[in-house]
């Protein structure tokens, strides 16, 4: 399977943040989802794959180019919108979307209307006056109308209201409706990438924690409830993140579920009464405190 991009290994290190040894690969037409808090290290892995940043170790290759070496070649496929990204704001949006229709020659004019349309933006006015949400929906139409084969969004849906959040939502599934194009979008919000995302990658303190395809994430992963007494050595086993109890009732959070676990549990003498799915942002956090490693 070709892969979108590939990272073997890279490190890039600033004087009060690393990113350290990450291995990490996109196949072509799928989606992921990059998850982490301030400072995880998303925007720093999303510069590298842009040529923005060089890594001080490692090597980074985009649709088949090796970077920093390749990337003007790879930068004609690339599309990449960030939240500090600014446009001119005493230019219109029409002056905008010629200015990369000249620049782009897969630019699609027709695919642009139609982006103007569903954003409800108004493509002669100045994009000074654009509210945040505006300016967030013009950056992201700039991009898509490109019809890049790799796009990159760094957080696009922060500071949205929630109809303009649907409407980036709905748009960039209209985007993965073709198979030859793949996205990596960084979000703190974890609905928007189990919504979108067909691999979901957890990145904390500059180092990668999880990284498997939604399935598996949500299948793999289970909260149980029982009750009696934690046993002393349950953190010892490789398939339980974290265990805890509350008087009699204990809570367990599986990192890998199997269908004998309720029996083994029970042969130390906890009872269980239910296993419940668990949501990604809980299967996050209980990930990055465990110290899970991918």
């Amino acid at each position: 399977m070709t892969a979108a991009f590939s990272v073997t290994g890279i490190a890039k290190r600033y004087p009060d943040f690393a990113l350290q040894d990450i291995t990490l690969q996109l196949p072509e037409g799928q989606v992921m989802g990059l998850v982490g808090v301030n400072g995880a290290g998303k925007t720093t892995l999303l510069r590298l794959l842009t040529g923005l940043a060089a890594p001080d170790a490692g090597q980074v290759q985009v649709l088949g180019h090796q970077l920093p070496d390749a990337q003007v070649a790879a930068k004609r496929d690339i599309g990449f919108a960030s939240e500090d990204m600014r446009l001119y704001r005493g230019q219109s949006l029409r002056w905008h979307m010629d200015l990369i229709r000249n620049i782009y020659p897969a630019w699609d004019e027709a695919y642009a209307g139609e982006l103007v349309k569903r954003f409800d933006l108004r493509p002669d006015q100045a994009v000074g006056g654009y509210s945040h949400g505006q300016r967030v929906k013009a950056l992201l139409l700039l991009c898509l109308a490109r019809r890049p084969r790799l796009l990159l969004l760094d957080e696009p849906t922060t500071g949205l209201d929630p109809v303009a959040r649907i409407e980036v939502l709905e748009a960039l599934a209209d985007v993965l409706r073709d198979e030859r194009r793949s996205v990596l979008f960084s979000s703190h919000n974890t609905h928007d990438v189990e919504q979108l995302a067909d691999t979901i990658t957890f990145l904390h303190q500059g180092r990668l924690v999880a990284s498997a395809d939604k399935h598996s994430f949500l299948e793999s992963w289970r909260r149980i409830v029982c009750q009696g007494v934690l046993p002393a050595d349950i953190d010892d086993w490789p398939e339980i993140a974290s265990a805890r109890a509350n008087g009699s009732l204990v809570e367990i959070k599986a990192r890998a579920w199997r269908d004998d676990l309720p029996a083994r549990l029970a042969g130390l003498g906890l009872q269980v009464q239910r296993n419940d799915p668990m949501s990604l942002e809980d299967i996050f956090v209980t990930a990055v405190r465990s110290g899970a490693v991918a």
